[in-house]
């Protein structure tokens, strides 16, 4: 069966490692820009750079579909000539601030990510468009923006009939075979992946479905079979001649459940209630995982502990952690935005931004509690509400 991956899992990486790097070159510089060659330099992985300038192409070629008009002839050679020399001079002036290119960035990492995974889905998102037929020159413009797994793609469009147009669906099924084929000749997936987790952490196994609780599904049955042990701790009470009576049924209940145990002396029910623990253990590991998974904002004691010691070592690195920006991890930072602020990580760095800019803890925590309470419903959010509250704390107690 074929490996299933998960888009949102995708997609929820690319957010948090948009986040950090943007916080690592925008943090000291909020207001400063990138420009083409800055965006080609931007993360040590080429494809995502590659896919940013790609996405970045198409919000242009549709910026330019905007100057057509009814009232003009566009098709004239003259005006072709212009527009393709004000669109060059344009792609020599890129200009991204933060707001704009966080975003770009995300789906960049989310797209190489799929790509490296599943080629096909590079084949479909970033060589076919909205088409219904292509010749191989046609699909040969995207190849400029591919990096991974380049020469697999090079292949299939050489072994196309040249000039020839050809069904969408038919290329697409028509490449998937090809993958297959090639497989061997894939750049490998953990080595792809390890360029990511120098950056942030990451495996393949983050990036699975969800199908964990339904393979622990047939472990079921073990839990009522072990309660049975307590029934068999009948025969410790022989002592007690006046429960005689009681324990003559328990032989009959307990003989086909447990005909290798050793007799029931205390040592042996203690072994007994072993495999309880370890099938409970079990079964657990697979919803631990699940939560894992679903809950990835929440921080582990490693982060929480780091928290802690950047608290209580501010006084002597105050130019670094002095700010709520830099005392939240990047756990923490995701779990607010999703909780707090619906999100909009934009609407997460204005608020964190202003409260950097408040003059003691008072102030700042009124700022919560009634601003932005009040400003964006928060209810039930009080465990992040109290942790945002803490940084606060830790903030202004020096």
């Amino acid at each position: 069966m074929k490996t299933k991956y998960s888009h949102a899992k995708r997609e929820q990486y690319g957010r948090l490692l948009a986040s950090l790097l943007c916080d690592q070159h925008f943090g000291a510089r909020p207001t400063a820009t990138l420009d083409g060659p800055a965006v080609l330099r931007f993360t040590p992985i080429r494809q995502v750079n590659l896919f940013v300038l790609q996405q970045l192409l198409g919000k242009w070629t549709a910026e330019m579909a905007k100057l057509r008009s009814s009232y003009f002839d566009f098709e004239d050679a003259d005006v072709r000539q212009a527009l393709t020399q004000f669109m060059n001079i344009l792609s020599r002036r890129i200009k991204l601030s933060r707001p704009v290119f966080e975003p770009l960035l995300a789906q960049a990492i989310a797209d190489t990510l799929a790509g490296t995974l599943a080629p096909s889905e590079t084949f479909t998102q970033k060589l076919l468009g909205e088409a219904t037929t292509y010749t191989p020159e046609q699909l040969r413009e995207g190849l400029r923006y591919l990096d991974l797994n380049k020469p697999l793609f090079e292949a299939f469009l050489d072994a196309l009939p040249a000039g020839q147009e050809q069904e969408r669906d038919y290329l697409l099924s028509r490449f998937r075979l090809h993958e297959e084929a090639a497989a061997a000749t894939l750049q490998p997936v953990a080595e792809v992946l390890e360029q990511f987790n120098v950056l942030l952490p990451l495996s393949e196994k983050d990036l699975l479905e969800e199908d964990a609780p339904a393979v622990a599904a047939p472990a079921a049955p073990t839990p009522p079979a072990a309660p049975t042990p307590p029934v068999a701790a009948a025969p410790t009470l022989p002592p007690t001649p006046a429960t005689a009576p009681k324990p003559e049924p328990a032989p009959v209940a307990t003989a086909p459940t447990a005909p290798n145990r050793p007799t029931p002396t205390p040592e042996a029910l203690t072994k007994a209630r072993r495999p309880l623990a370890e099938v409970a253990a079990g079964s657990a590991v697979p919803l631990y995982e699940k939560l894992k998974a679903e809950q990835p904002a929440a921080p582990s004691l490693s982060e929480t502990l780091r928290q802690e010691r950047s608290a209580a070592t501010l006084a002597d690195k105050a130019p670094r952690v002095e700010s709520l920006r830099e005392a939240i991890s990047i756990n923490q930072r995701f779990s607010f935005i999703n909780e707090l602020f619906n999100g909009e990580n934009m609407e997460y760095h204005t608020v964190i931004q202003h409260l950097d800019t408040l003059p003691d803890a008072s102030t700042a925590k009124r700022y919560v509690t009634e601003n932005l309470q009040a400003q964006y419903g928060w209810v039930r959010k009080e465990e992040h509400i109290n942790k945002l509250l803490k940084l606060i704390d830790r903030k202004f107690s020096l």
